[in-house]
């Protein structure tokens, strides 16, 4: 397995909306903005770290995307809504926002979950940004995500310090 131990949960909120919630994560990376927009657009290096796989590039407005969340075999068309290279990416239920912070990156994700599963994307997100992080510092790790998340000690752990942060229940597994 892999030598890799994600640290405690940190850097979340939810906004919540009746049964529409938003995840907003929030992490620094030691990267330019460019080359974390790059990491973020590219299908090949999503493909490295994200938990879906991209059929084009998601740095254009306008452009149709299949996205495909690993573990699943059902592809979603995504229409690009906003691309500010460098600044702010949003597609579908996701936006991400980018800003220079000294040499590095403050990354911001908002997400739109189902309120059931908010936990369980903090925790696959926080997996995926740490996954990202090393990617970008030239040293991968495979994309955890899906049912090898899930199986994975560091999601549970974290899935439990997210939904006490968050003040609810830990759905331990859904079939």
């Amino acid at each position: 397995m892999i030598d890799y131990t994600p640290g405690p949960a940190s850097g979340a909120e939810v906004r919540k909306d009746g049964e529409k919630w938003t995840l907003i994560l929030v992490r620094e990376l030691r990267h330019s903005p460019e080359k974390v927009w790059q990491a973020l657009t590219d299908p090949a290096q999503l493909r490295e770290w994200a938990p879906f796989v991209a059929d084009g590039n998601l740095g254009t407005v306008g452009s149709t995307v299949n996205l495909t969340w690993v573990g699943t075999q059902r592809a979603t068309e995504t229409r690009v809504t906003r691309a500010e290279a460098t600044k702010v990416l949003e597609y579908g239920d996701i936006r991400w926002e980018l800003e220079a912070l000294g040499g590095g990156t403050r990354l911001r994700l908002w997400h739109n979950i189902d309120r059931r599963f908010i936990s369980w994307g903090a925790a696959g997100w926080h997996i995926a940004f740490d996954v990202l992080d090393r990617l970008l510092s030239g040293t991968p790790i495979s994309r955890i995500a899906g049912n090898e998340a899930i199986k994975f000690v560091g999601w549970q752990r974290l899935n439990a310090e997210y939904a006490k942060q968050f003040g609810i229940e830990t759905n331990a597994s859904e079939d």
